[in-house]
C-alpha cells in the first residue's frame, strides 16, 4: 500500500470536527495502584489522551491521576467504553464511568464489543451459563445500542461516539440503520494484524482507526522480528518506537500502555518512517506471520476474516489461544 513519506501528525480531526491526540495512553490490564501514578506522569509528560473502559476496573484511578497532574480537564481528550452487559443501560453505563472517573463528559464514547452479555448471577461484567459457557444473547440488535448511544449526544455527557472491535460485517449491518456515523474505531492494529481491508472501509466513510495493542504483547514474536527490528537499527531506536510511529504515519491514532514512566516517556515520541519501511511493515501479516493478541472467547461471529471458526478450534484445542476474559 502505498504511503507519502510524512512526519507522523500530532493529531487528527475526527467527522465531529473535534481534534483527537494522535498518540494516547493505554490503561487496560493496569494493576491497581499503577494507574493513577501513570496517568499523572503521562499528563505531566505532555499526553493529552486517555483511553479507558468499565471493563478496566480501574476509572478512580484514572480520575485521581488526572486530578494529580495538574492539567485541565479541558485540556485532555478522554474516552471509555460501554461494556457488554450495558448494551440495555447505555446511559447507565456511561454514568457510571463518569462518577468513576469524576468528570462531568467523556471527549469520546465507544461500544466496547459488538456483543452483548447477560448478566446474572455468577457476575454483573462477565457472566457464564451453568455449562461454564458466555452468557451471550446472540438476538439482540447493536443497532438498539447504537440508537442509544446517539441519543447520548444531545446530553452534553459525551462529545463524540464510536464503536470497538467492529469488523466489516457488523459495520455493514450498522451502516444500514445509523444516523450518526461512528466517529472511531478501535481494534487491535500491528504489523501482525494490520486489519488493511477494515481500514480502507473504514477511511471510506470518515471513520479513524485506533490501535490497540500496538507492539503485540508480552508473548508476541513481534518486538524480536527481525525485518522490524532491521527498520529500527536503521533509524537508530527501538523497535517499540517504529511500532508506535507506524500507526498515526498510515492514519491511526496508537494506544500504547505502559505504567513505566520512562517507556511513557518514550511511547510519546514518533519518528518518520520512509516508503520502504512502510511498505516493509504493511507486508508482513501477508508473508504468513499474520496472528492476533486478544480474541476474548464470546463465540465464534465477530466476523473478523483473517481467523475463521476452525482455526480457532483448533487453536484452542492445542492451547494456542490464552483466555483473555
Amino acid at each position: 500500500m502505498p504511503h507519502a513519506t510524512r512526519t507522523p501528525p500530532a493529531s487528527f480531526r475526527l467527522n465531529t470536527g473535534a481534534e483527537i491526540p494522535s498518540v494516547g495512553l493505554g490503561t487496560w490490564q493496569a494493576k491497581p495502584g499503577e494507574v493513577a501514578a501513570a496517568v499523572t506522569h503521562a499528563l505531566k509528560a505532555g499526553y493529552r489522551h486517555i483511553d479507558g473502559a468499565l471493563i478496566y476496573q480501574n476509572e478512580e484511578e484514572v480520575g485521581q491521576g488526572i486530578r494529580a497532574s495538574g492539567v485541565p480537564r479541558s485540556d485532555i481528550f478522554l474516552t471509555s467504553k460501554l461494556w457488554n452487559t450495558y448494551h440495555d443501560k447505555v446511559e447507565q453505563c456511561l454514568d457510571e464511568s463518569l462518577a468513576s472517573l469524576g468528570v462531568d463528559y467523556l471527549d469520546l464514547y465507544l461500544i466496547h464489543w459488538p456483543v452483548r452479555l447477560v448478566p446474572n448471577e455468577s457476575s454483573k461484567l462477565l457472566p457464564v451459563n451453568p455449562d461454564g459457557s458466555r452468557a451471550v444473547d446472540r438476538h439482540w440488535p447493536m443497532s438498539k445500542t447504537w440508537a442509544a448511544m446517539e441519543a447520548l449526544l444531545a446530553t452534553g455527557k459525551v462529545k463524540a461516539i464510536g464503536v470497538s472491535n467492529w469488523s466489516i460485517p457488523y459495520l455493514e449491518e450498522l451502516e444500514k440503520t445509523w444516523t450518526v456515523v461512528p466517529a472511531v474505531n478501535q481494534v487491535e492494529l500491528h504489523p501482525f494484524n494490520p486489519q488493511h481491508e477494515l481500514k480502507a472501509w473504514c477511511d471510506k466513510r470518515g471513520i479513524l482507526m485506533e490501535a490497540y495493542c500496538p507492539l503485540g504483547s508480552t508473548n508476541s514474536p513481534l518486538l524480536s522480528d527481525p525485518e522490524l527490528n532491521a527498520i529500527a537499527d536503521k533509524h537508530s531506536v527501538s523497535p517499540a518506537t517504529v511500532l508506535i510511529s507506524y500507526q498515526p504515519q498510515r492514519g491511526c491514532v496508537v494506544l500504547p500502555k505502559s505504567v513505566s514512566p520512562a517507556r511513557i516517556d518514550a511511547n510519546l515520541e514518533l519518528i518518520t518512517l520512509d516508503e520502504e519501511d512502510m511498505e516493509t511493515l504493511d507486508g508482513m501479516a501477508a508473508k504468513g506471520k499474520q496472528q492476533r493478541v486478544n480474541t476474548p472467547l464470546f463465540g465464534w461471529d465477530l466476523g473478523f476474516d483473517d481467523w475463521y471458526p476452525e482455526q480457532i478450534k483448533h487453536k484452542l484445542a492445542n492451547g494456542g489461544y490464552r483466555k483473555t476474559w
